[in-house]
């Protein structure tokens, strides 16, 4: 039985020990020669220079608000406290939030300003800090994390990102995060490339994933099913099979837990440059994502869908 101690944010205790501020002292560090992701830069980000991402020195910010479109625990009866934030490593060709991710729509906000708003979503009776596409601004959340816990920041913090993790940038936020929502988009390194722009996407997400499931382990909820601590991974069934979802679902079996609480997801559709591509410009349809429920029931997969 999980007990109340059991249940609070890990990061409370590396604030109390000192360690919270040593993990931000290495992050601003390594601003000066970024590698946050597995693009590995090493741009100035503190003088404003900009990588793959687009992203500099200051966060930006789309929107924070309670969310109650996210999975069931997270949700709860008071909603996931969102936090998105612009740009993204990732330059996905159908995504569905490319104003955000790709367009960068959105204002930049200080660490301070960051602070506030994680403090505001805990005040409105959100059950976390949901902090979207967070990679890119690691540093600028940490630092913002340290100013927020004095005030009394004390909900977890989930990492809802798109799987393109360093594993040295997980290893620092081991203790710090206490969920983690990786997406597990492809299976091979052609198509990542393809239609997000990125090499080495599975191994990176298959390391990703490995680090996060060692440092938090299957998804942990309380009394009322709200999560507290643990893994959920996101998958998102492309058209043809584009993705070789069952590829995926067959690691998350064989190589992290049949536990695992996995949110197959059905709601392609075409967006962004996805019109342009013969093989995206339709939604998925029924018998593709049934295809894949069915063998990851198979191989011993229950959680989530």
């Amino acid at each position: 039985m999980n007990t109340e101690h059991d249940q609070q944010p890990s990061y409370l205790q590396l604030f109390r020990s000192g360690e919270l501020r040593r993990r931000e002292e290495i992050f601003s560090r390594q601003a000066e020669s970024c590698e946050l992701c597995p693009n590995e830069c090493h741009i100035n980000r503190i003088k404003g220079e900009k990588g793959g991402c687009n992203g500099g020195s200051c966060a930006v910010v789309s929107s924070a608000s309670p969310h109650f479109g996210e999975e069931d625990p997270l949700v709860g009866s008071c909603g996931s406290g969102t936090i998105f934030f612009c740009h993204c490593p990732l330059h996905c060709l159908f995504c569905q939030n490319y104003e955000i991710s790709q367009l960068g729509e959105g204002q930049p906000v200080s660490d301070t300003q960051l602070s506030n708003l994680m403090l505001g979503l805990q005040e409105r009776g959100c059950h976390n800090i949901n902090l979207v596409t967070p990679t890119h601004y690691v540093p600028n959340i940490i630092r913002a994390l340290v100013q927020a816990i004095p005030s009394g920041l004390h909900i977890p913090l989930v990492y809802n990102t798109g799987g393109y993790d360093s594993i040295g940038t997980l290893r620092l936020l081991n203790g710090v995060v206490d969920i983690y929502m990786p997406d597990f988009k492809y299976w091979d390194d052609e198509t990542a490339y393809l239609y997000s722009g990125i090499r080495r996407y599975p191994e990176a997400a298959r390391t990703a994933v490995t680090e996060m499931y060692r440092q938090v382990g299957n998804l942990k909820c309380n009394n009322d099913g709200v999560a507290f601590r643990g893994l959920l991974i996101r998958h998102l069934v492309l058209p043809h099979d584009i993705a070789r979802s069952c590829e995926i679902m067959r690691f998350i079996a064989e190589k992290i837990s049949t536990s695992t609480y996995v949110n197959i997801m059905a709601q392609y559709r075409p967006a962004f440059h996805a019109f342009h591509d013969q093989k995206l410009r339709r939604a998925v349809t029924p018998d593709e994502y049934d295809t894949v429920i069915r063998f990851a029931r198979s191989i011993g997969l229950y959680r989530g869908f």
